[in-house]
């Protein structure tokens, strides 16, 4: 089985990933690990991924968990999933 990652590498060498944990990252050098997002429930259960700390909007309502992050890492590759 083969695993994927996609890796930005910015102009100054930076590199830029959701870590699926597929790769070990320490092989590049040294890390800052930093969320994308706070993925947190509501009052009323629902599920929400804050987008704001990478300039993007707030994502949600979802009913799980696993939906909100997905919707998260859909949006840090390409566009978020319809709902």
């Amino acid at each position: 089985m083969t695993a994927e990652m996609e890796l930005v590498v910015g102009l100054e060498g930076g590199v830029k990933c959701i870590d699926d944990e597929s790769l070990d990252l320490r092989a590049l050098g040294r890390l800052t690990i930093t969320r994308a997002s706070p993925v947190e429930p509501d009052s009323d259960g629902n599920w929400w991924a804050d987008m704001g700390p990478v300039g993007g909007p707030v994502l949600g309502p979802f009913r799980t968990r696993g939906e909100a992050l997905a919707a998260e890492g859909a949006s840090m590759t390409s566009s978020p999933p319809r709902r």
